[in-house]
Formats: C-alpha cells, sequence, structure tokens
C-alpha cells in the first residue's frame, strides 16, 4: 500500500507542477544535480576477428560491456520500446499520460497494474541505484529524468539503458547479458531472447532463470503476449545456468592490460578458436600428471611475428593452485638442451663445423667441468648431424669452448631474447642450458631459425611495427640446423608428419622443465610442462612430455603442412670425404697450432748442444714419427729412407751444423749443435 500511495502521490505533484507554470518547472529541472553519466565499462580484450577474448569487471566486480544502440539487434530495441516506453521518442522524460493511467488503475485495482515509469526515468533510477517505493525516491527519478532529456540525445539515453540495465548477478548491461546468458553478442537475438532480456531488469533476481526457471519464463512470456508475440514452441527453454564471460588468453590479456593502462580496448593476433584448442590442449598435457604440474604453449607465424595462440597455464583459475596464475610463457626457466641448435648454428657460420663434419663425443675436461651426455655413455667419432639429433652434449660445449661462451649469449640477444645468467657470468654450461630463459624467447629464437636466421620478433598486439629484423646467423646455417632437426624422429603417433616438422627438445636438470619448440614453413610451436615453483618432476623428459604435445599442437592447427624452405644456393652440400680437409674433422685452434704428437723429435742431440768430436761421428736418435725418414744435414740428404730410430752421423768438422729429420708423411724435426 505505501508504494501505491507514493505512486499516487507523485502523479498530483507532477500535475501541480504542470498547473503552476512551464517557468517554475524549467527553473526545478535546471537547477537538478545530475549523477555521473560518464558509464565505467571494461576493458576489454579482442581476437584478431573482434571476438571478445576477455573482459575485465569494472568496479564492484560488475561486467559491464561498452556497446552502442546500433549493436544492438534492432529487433530487441523495437520491443523494448514497444514494452516499457511507447512514446519514448516523443516524451521529455516523463510521460504523463502513462502516469496517470498507471495512478488510475493503481487507484482503481489497489495495486499498481503497469509502471508509468520511463526508459528515462528507470536510467535515472539506475545512475543513482534509487528505490522506486517511496515517494521521494519516485520524484526525484523523475526530476533527473527531465534534466537527462534536455541534456541528452534520446540514442544517449538509451545507450545508458543498454549499460546499466541490471541482469542477475554481477552483471549489467545487455551486452554482458546476451554473452552471460546466451553466449553470444546481441546483434541476432531470437524474439524468445530478446523478450527474457526485456522481463530480466524489472526483479533481476527474482527472475533468474537459472535458479527460478518457472518465474523467468512467466515473465518472458507476459512480454511476448503484451506484443503480440506468440513464443515459437521450437525455441529453446530459458537458459539453465549463466555462462562465464569469455576469459581466453587470461595471461597474455592481463599482460596487454598492464603494458597500455589507458586503452578501453586491446586488439591482438590471437585466433579465437585456436586459443582455445591450444587451451583444452594443455588442460589434456598436464591431465594424469604429477600434483603442480603446470604447462605453457605459444602458437605464431613466424612469416609475420604474430602470436596466435598463447596459453600461460592449463586453467586460469584455482583449480590447479594458485599457481594457475602464473603465466609460464614468460618464466625465466633452464632450457636444458633446447639452444644446442643455435651453437651448431654458429659454429657453422665460424667455419668451425659443418654438417658432415666428424666430431669426437669422448671424455673431456675444461678446468674442472667435465660434461657428460645424459645417458652417461660416449659415443666417439660422429657427424655434427648426427651429435645434434641425438643431442649429445660433449660436442656443443666443444664448439662453444672454441666459439666462446659470450659469443653465445650474444647470439641469444640478437635473436631478440633476455637471457639471465644465474650467476652473472657465461660459462660454457649455458650450452646445455645453464642460462635462464622464457618459452616466448625460446619460440622467438626457433622462428627466427626458420626465417633464414633473422631475428623474428614475436607481438600480440594488431598493427605494432616490428623493428628491421637482424641477422643473427646466416641463411645457410639456419637452414643447415632446420634441415638437421627435421631430421629428428617424430614421437609416437606422429609418424605422418616425419620430415615436415623441424623441432627439438629439452630437458633441464633436474626434470625440472620439460621443453619442445617446432617449426614448419609458416608456424611455430613451443611448449614447456613443469612445476612453476621450480620442484622437480621425476621422470619428466622433454621427448616424452613435450614433443607430443608439440606434434599434436599442429594437428590441431590444420592439417596442412607449409613446407620448410629449400637450401640457399650457396649451401656446401657434401658428404665427410668430399668436404675440405679442415672440415672433415673438427679439430680446436689449440690442436691446430699445437705440436703433433705423431711429428718426429729429435731426442739427441738436444737442440742447441756443444759436443766434442770424435772419430765415430754423433749419435742421432729420433722419437715418433712414420718410417722410413730422412736426414739431411745443413739442407743437404745424408741418409735416405732410414728404418730406423737410431744412427750414427760421420759428422768431424768443427762449427755449427743443423741437423733435420723428415718421416714419411712429410712432418719433420730439427736441431742445431755446435762441433768443438
Amino acid at each position: 500500500m505505501r508504494r501505491i500511495a507514493a505512486f499516487l502521490a507523485v502523479a498530483v505533484v507532477l500535475l501541480g507542477l504542470a498547473a503552476h507554470g512551464r517557468d517554475r518547472l524549467d527553473d526545478w529541472v535546471a537547477q537538478t544535480v545530475l549523477p555521473p553519466i560518464l558509464s565505467e565499462v571494461a576493458v576489454e580484450v579482442r581476437a584478431r576477428d573482434g571476438a571478445l577474448l576477455r573482459a575485465f569487471a569494472v568496479e564492484g566486480g560488475r561486467m559491464r560491456l561498452a556497446m552502442q544502440p546500433d549493436q544492438a539487434d534492432p529487433q530487441f530495441i523495437a520491443m523494448l520500446i514497444a514494452y516499457e516506453d511507447k512514446r519514448f521518442h516523443n516524451h521529455g522524460g516523463v510521460d504523463l499520460r502513462a502516469m496517470l493511467r498507471a495512478a488510475a488503475q493503481a487507484a482503481w485495482h489497489g495495486e499498481i497494474v503497469s509502471g508509468g515509469s520511463t526508459l528515462t526515468m528507470q536510467v535515472a533510477r539506475l545512475l543513482e541505484n534509487s528505490g522506486t517505493g517511496s515517494f521521494k525516491g519516485k520524484l526525484r527519478q523523475m526530476r533527473v529524468a527531465l534534466a537527462l532529456e534536455r541534456r541528452l540525445s534520446k540514442v544517449e539515453i538509451l545507450s545508458l539503458y543498454l549499460h546499466h540495465a541490471p541482469y542477475g548477478g554481477a552483471v549489467e548491461g545487455l551486452r554482458a547479458a546476451s554473452l552471460a546468458w546466451f553466449g553470444k553478442e546481441p546483434q541476432r537475438l531470437t524474439q524468445a531472447e530478446a523478450a527474457l532480456l526485456i522481463a530480466l531488469p524489472q526483479a533481476p533476481e527474482v527472475r533468474r532463470p537459472d535458479r527460478h526457471p518457472q518465474t523467468a519464463r512467466a515473465a518472458r512470456d507476459r512480454v511476448l503476449s503484451r506484443l503480440d508475440l506468440i513464443a515459437d514452441a521450437r525455441q529453446p527453454d530459458v537458459p539453465k545456468s549463466m555462462r562465464t564471460i569469455p576469459q581466453d588468453a587470461p595471461h597474455l590479456a592481463a599482460s596487454l592490460r598492464h603494458s597500455a593502462p589507458a586503452a578501453l580496448r586491446l586488439d591482438t593476433t590471437i585466433d579465437r578458436q585456436l586459443q582455445r584448442r591450444m587451451q583444452e590442449l594443455a588442460q589434456r598435457a598436464v591431465a594424469g600428471q604429477a600434483s603442480g604440474v603446470s604447462a605453457a604453449i605459444i602458437v605464431a607465424d613466424h612469416g609475420t611475428g604474430e602470436i596466435l595462440a598463447h596459453v600461460g597455464s592449463p586453467a586460469f583459475s584455482s583449480t590447479h593452485g594458485a599457481l594457475g596464475f602464473v603465466d609460464m610463457t614468460v618464466a625465466k626457466r633452464s632450457p636444458g638442451s633446447t639452444l644446442k641448435p643455435l651453437v651448431y648454428g654458429l659454429a657453422f657460420d665460424q667455419g668451425l663445423v659443418h654438417p658432415n663434419t666428424l666430431i669426437n663425443d669422448a671424455p673431456v675436461s675444461f678446468g674442472g667441468y667435465a660434461p657428460q651426455n645424459f645417458d652417461g655413455r660416449f659415443r666417439g667419432v660422429l657427424t655434427v648431424r648426427d651429435a645434434l639429433v641425438l643431442s649429445l652434449n660433449i660436442p656443443p660445449v666443444l664448439l662453444t669452448h672454441e666459439l666462446g661462451a659470450a659469443r653465445l649469449m650474444s647470439g641469444l640477444r640478437r635473436a631478440g631474447a633476455d637471457p639471465q645468467l644465474p650467476s652473472g657470468q657465461a660459462g660454457l654450461a649455458i650450452a646445455l642450458g645453464g642460462v635462464g630463459i622464457s618459452l616466448h624467447d625460446l619460440v622467438q629464437l626457433y622462428a627466427g631459425i626458420a626465417q633464414g636466421g633473422k631475428a623474428r620478433q614475436l607481438s600480440a598486439r594488431r598493427q605494432k611495427k616490428s623493428p628491421l629484423p637482424k641477422q643473427f646467423i646466416s641463411p645457410v646455417a639456419a637452414w643447415q640446423v632446420s634441415n638437421i632437426l627435421s631430421g629428428i624422429a617424430p614421437p609416437n603417433g606422429a609418424g605422418a608428419v616425419a620430415g615436415q616438422i623441424a623441432y627439438k627438445t629439452g630437458t633441464s636438470y633436474g626434470h625440472r622443465d620439460a621443453w619442445a619448440i617446432g617449426f614448419d614453413g609458416q608456424h611455430v610451436v613451443g611448449v614447456w610442462l613443469g612445476r612453476p615453483d621450480g620442484t622437480p618432476v621425476p621422470g619428466a623428459f622433454g621427448g616424452a612430455l613435450a614433443a607430443p604435445v608439440v606434434f599434436e599442437a599442429f594437428g590441431r592447427i590444420g592439417p596442412d603442412r607449409a613446407p620448410l624452405p629449400a637450401p640457399p644456393p650457396e649451401t656446401l652440400i657434401q658428404s665427410t670425404a668430399h668436404l675440405p680437409e679442415p672440415l672433415q674433422r673438427f679439430r680446436s685452434r689449440a690442436a691446430v697450432f699445437a705440436a703433433d704428437p705423431d711429428r718426429p723429435v729429435v731426442t739427441f742431440p738436444p737442440d742447441g748442444a756443444v759436443l766434442q768430436r770424435s772419430g765415430f761421428g754423433v749419435p742421432l736418435k729420433v722419437q715418433a714419427g712414420k718410417l722410413p725418414m730422412t736426414v739431411l744435414v745443413d739442407g743437404m740428404p745424408m741418409i735416405t729412407h732410414l728404418r730406423g730410430r737410431d744412427v750414427l752421423l760421420p759428422l768431424k768438422t768443427a762449427g755449427f751444423t743443423r741437423i733435420s729429420v723428415v718421416d714419411a708423411r712429410g712432418q719433420s724435426s730439427s736441431v742445431e749443435i755446435r762441433l768443438d
């Protein structure tokens, strides 16, 4: 009864104001202090096709999405005005006829039969969050409504309603409601969907279809009935649950929002459907794994540098504990063996080796650092190609020793990576993963290799200008590395794509990280699995855990593979035996200039010796060297085809004499003596 009395009183006041003259009413309206009319809306992150990826709630946790009336289904707008405010386009904020009719009906029936509030009055109530049951509240709504009509256009007032109308829970505004209740943007609503969204704001909690389906259905049908529309029996029933507003690529979205805090819309290169397939793949990858294991996936087009999918963890929720909110695409971790391709690429460029160069996988020590292969075995002499395919540890350490650890760090930075050294100083161990690097940077490195050695900066922002690419290894070295990686056997079940994908796996020390990075002629995919807190995952190997995920990711990209590029024209493609002699077998620079242990050495007389002449001559003793040998005295042959290592030289003339020995391979040794 109090609401009826208030309703009638407002109608009387309205008539009184009108009766006292237009000027007095105008003054009353002009002095109105309006509530804030600038609607705070969610920051939106959009996919490459404009679809919503993620929206960030406004103050109070409310989900309110920006929209204009022309973004709504025209049928919805027509139904809304016809049902709520037939004379919306003609009145000045308060519909006197509707108010009087509603007052008369209330007096006759003893209850409110129809509302007299216009859409503008409802906007006034929503902006101030005021009630409707008191005389004071209703009068305030009328005053604000009249003031709004004088300061805003009808389109702007309608836009305010479409932003602030409540639809249950924290959902406000038509666009958020359409996504929450029907999972789609409001451009194409059915009549039944539109009718429900018209009925809900009048009692959003009482009519919530997920909690009160019968009440919601009845309210929807009343709207259809009043508008002379019949609910199609084939239409689906009211929604049984409220959908979650899209939260795709949540880690990336949060990062982009942080980098551009003033932007209300952030357009990305993310492919929404591919993103969802990768999110599902990440969840499958950790299913059945040990507790706390997370996963991260990046898919990019290495030709454009566009990131197409970005998964920071399997679930952006507490499902996997607080660690599910940690973006593991940017975490610095040990890359294991995934840096070996860069080591070999730099070595190819420096002319140290060729893919078919022989290299010795044998025990070695550098100042106490003695690298071991993963299985503790040594393979002996094999080609560089096989050393990379088998992911042996000693050959890349040998090459890094020749290159210098600083050159490897420089190569990483020129490829666009930001490596971090645990000790602050580069050592040989970086070749085997002794450096911190992120999945994003590793994918960027492999994208550069796929692009012929040109650094490719990956980005998820649309229309972001990339710097001119820098060459960090030559096109020939990049092709040689790619060709070797494409020869690595794919994991079980992926045989159909053998040779079409170049990839490398890695496992960090203590089984803390499992990696796999692969690329074809267009896409590059990176996968990481492990525990975000860095604790070991016993039995975790990149080849067993991460590699199958990479190949499944390529399958989810699509069935067709862009071919890997052909070799550059200047590429030297030769077998080991036909390579230039310095490339046939790897020897360190120190070994090249060091004395050959097989070279002949004159052990007597020693160099610089002073001997007394005798009637027997001078004894000569030679160690090592291949027989037969030639002995020269002062450049003239004295003995040829010497088949022993001891001989007596008939030297009797006083003075300085040079004795030289040349073995069967042309290696020589000389001493100079003086006879007294």
